[in-house]
């Protein structure tokens, strides 16, 4: 069946599907080949550290694909930002993406541009703010993901649900995707496709250790631990601490402890830049990223059985999500 949503028109895949920003691990190579397998791959620029690490990663990213890619720059997460986005505007890259903190003071630049623009946010109204300034879609990721989080977001299930009744530009989802089941459920609460970062890191193409892979495959989502990291609220001293730092510390250290104290990990108050920190996710000891010792990962665990490459990965989720359409009866009474 041809998968024809509002995020295929506008991004020019194949399938309403694309690669989350990865911090330490969203390379050019697996970029290339999530976009070869039909999605959207997406460059994590803060991965290359100066804006000619950026510009020689895309001119590597075009020799390998002919196909649609972003490129993530998180606010506040990434060196150079400004210098970044010059080199995306220079190099006419397909589509861009920002996260992290609010996009207010680009969002002039990034529509004189003429790309288009995705903002990622954690909540509804994060979300309908980037739409108010001008963004072409948003990604909205729900307490089931991984990474940065706000005291207010929602479960993945009540996030998309609410934020289709309340955006208008085309809807990503975000947080424990990673099956054809999960795939289509976040189209039938009203996204316009789906948006996987523990998903694609858990591939053959991904840099990420094959210690913590295997990890991420063995881990229950259930887990105490799990469930406190992604779904518990963070400790309030802890977070008024934070939050009252927020004009004395520099962002690109206020992002990261901001981050640290929403997982509740130890050692927040140390946080130092992301691009420094996410070159530990090759190594194979976890122990430092916070209570569990088995890597960074999502609720999207409970579906993860096995290392597959990117395209085995994308195609297996269309395949599941198609099989599933043939067989449900009630789709055949209308």
């Amino acid at each position: 069946m041809e998968w024809k949503t509002r995020i295929t028109d506008l991004l020019g895949c194949k399938y309403p599907i694309m690669e989350g920003g990865l911090a330490g691990l969203g390379t050019w190579e697996l970029a290339a080949a999530i976009s070869e397998a039909g999605a959207v791959g997406c460059i994590t620029a803060s991965v290359y550290k100066t804006p000619d690490g950026l510009r020689d990663a895309i001119r590597e990213m075009r020799q390998a694909t002919r196909n649609p890619f972003a490129v993530n720059i998180s606010i506040g997460m990434c060196p150079y930002t400004d210098e970044m986005f010059d080199v995306c505007f220079e190099e006419n890259i397909p589509h861009i993406e920002t996260a992290a903190y609010k996009p207010d003071a680009y969002a002039e630049r990034l529509k004189k541009s003429g790309i288009p623009w995705i903002h990622k946010g954690a909540t509804v109204e994060f979300c309908k703010h980037a739409e108010d300034l001008g963004a072409d879609a948003v990604v909205l990721v729900g307490l089931d993901g991984y990474g940065f989080k706000n005291i207010r977001q929602l479960p993945t299930f009540t996030s998309i649900a609410w934020a289709s009744r309340r955006l208008k530009v085309p809807l990503l989802a975000g947080g424990g995707i990673a099956d054809g089941r999960t795939f289509l459920g976040a189209l039938g609460l009203g996204a316009d496709g789906i948006y996987m970062g523990t998903a694609f890191e858990t591939t053959k193409e991904c840099r990420l250790s094959d210690r913590i892979k295997q990890n991420i495959v063995g881990a229950p989502p259930d887990h105490p631990d799990l469930i406190y990291e992604l779904i518990a609220p963070p400790v309030a001293e802890d977070y008024q601490e934070v939050k009252a730092a927020r004009d004395t510390m520099p962002l690109d250290r206020w992002i990261p402890a901001m981050e640290a104290v929403h997982l509740k990990h130890r050692g927040w108050r140390d946080a130092g830049p992301v691009w420094e920190m996410a070159d530990r996710l090759q190594d194979t000891d976890m122990r430092e990223l916070g209570a569990r010792i088995k890597g960074p990962y999502s609720f999207a665990c409970a579906y993860i059985d096995d290392i597959p490459t990117c395209k085995e990965l994308v195609e297996r989720i269309v395949t599941e999500a198609e099989e599933i359409l043939d067989t449900w009866e009630f789709l055949k009474t209308r």
